[in-house]
């Protein structure tokens, strides 16, 4: 999305700076040129990521840098709309001619100056540890037993060289004081080369839940080389499910626990073994479900990672797809007409998908290249199932 979004920063350039035209032409094209160069740079640091230019530990570094700046000049698409909404309302009450302050080039200046203030502050809270956050999911087949399951969800980590092995470490320790019964990892739990990234997800090892860690791949594990990731996952010990259920007697009932591979099966990744060849699976929710009906799961809980794909994995039995992707759609607002649509209008929380249920995370980690949170804190999410009253 955000490569997609880089590509209007010229128009948005030349509509943000409009006002100086009359008086500052020349101040003008150089505020569009240094706007759609730092408006382009993050689509320019994915490239340089996927293809190894750069070492990937300046690189993480860089990305978060644009990404605040990138929040900033696309925050000023609200700049440009309330202020030139007000000058056309001016116009037509007052008549063409009628001054209008804040179509002067300072206000624009100004207003640019605190938008960049007001994303550095939400990269500083994109950053931070996040707490854990109850949430109470109600389920209509949940088995009288199961009542109170508690099920740590940690997704969207994003471990990077800026969020490294601390703060994997501190993500581990708040989970493992939460005591819960279940860790589920849904996608996304890394960036960058598994040679040389994978001490950043080192710590994960440690979780620990009397039923299990279990985690599924994300959009991004297909981008940095599946496989070899994938081993690394195995390695420790986090139960990486790809079109597989596993069925687990708890409390005297069978509970599947599923996880699906992503829709970004089929890039192509210079990570991969060979790069022409690309790695993984795609989602088989058919073959999960026949898997957990054959175990004789009373329940089936679901990994995928993306929740566009609920309406899809529903009626195949499900009774809670567990999902992330979104980061809960960074900035409160923007959520809903950016993050929203991209994603079939699931965003984050808990929404019913027919019978099933479908919670979908905030994340409790930061992607370097968009890391601005204001609104939408990051979350280590435990969810307490809940039987539905009769």
């Amino acid at each position: 999305m955000v490569s997609l979004l880089a590509l209007l920063a010229p128009l948005l350039s030349l509509w943000l700076w409009s006002p100086l035209i009359p008086s500052h032409r020349r101040a003008f094209w150089w505020c569009v040129a240094i706007t759609t160069v730092l408006g382009t740079a993050p689509a320019l640091l994915i490239y340089a990521m996927r293809n190894e230019v750069l070492d990937f530990g300046l690189l993480s570094h860089l990305q978060l840098v644009s990404g605040t700046l990138f929040a900033a000049i696309a925050l000023g698409l609200v700049l440009c709309t309330v202020r030139d909404l007000l000058w056309l309302a001016v116009r037509a009450w007052r008549g063409p001619r009628s001054a209008a302050p804040w179509r002067r080039p300072r206000w624009t200046a100004t207003g640019m100056v605190a938008l960049v203030l007001l994303s550095t502050y939400g990269t500083i809270q994109g950053t931070r540890l996040p707490e854990v956050r109850e949430h109470t999911v109600t389920l209509p087949r949940l088995p009288a037993a199961l009542d109170g399951l508690r099920i740590a969800v940690l997704a969207d980590i994003h471990a990077t060289p800026v969020n490294n092995a601390t703060y994997v470490q501190g993500l581990v320790e708040r989970t493992n004081a939460a005591r819960p019964d279940m860790v589920v990892l849904p996608g996304d739990l890394i960036d960058g080369d598994a040679p040389t990234q994978s001490g950043n997800i080192a710590p994960l090892a440690g979780l620990q839940a009397p039923l299990g860690v279990w985690s599924a791949p994300g959009n991004h594990e297909y981008y940095s080389g599946y496989d070899a990731w994938a081993r690394v996952f195995q390695r420790l010990n986090l139960n990486y499910l790809a079109n597989e259920a596993r069925v687990l007697d708890v409390r005297g009932h069978r509970l599947a626990i599923s996880g699906v591979g992503d829709p970004a099966y089929g890039r192509l990744s210079q990570q991969n073994a060979d790069p022409q060849v690309p790695e993984g699976v795609p989602p088989d929710v058919v073959t999960v479900a026949r898997q957990a009906q054959a175990g004789g799961a009373e329940l089936h809980i679901l990994l995928g990672h993306q929740p566009k794909m609920a309406r899809s994995y529903a009626p195949h039995g499900i009774d809670l797809q567990i999902a992330g992707h979104t980061h809960g759609g960074h900035i409160r607002g923007m959520d809903q007409w950016i993050v929203a649509p991209a994603n079939d209008g699931f965003v984050r929380g808990l929404y019913e998908v027919g019978a099933m249920r479908l919670f979908v995370s905030s994340g409790a980690g930061l992607w370097p290249g968009f890391a601005v949170r204001l609104g939408v804190p990051s979350s280590i999410d435990m969810l307490v199932l809940r039987r539905a009253a009769p």
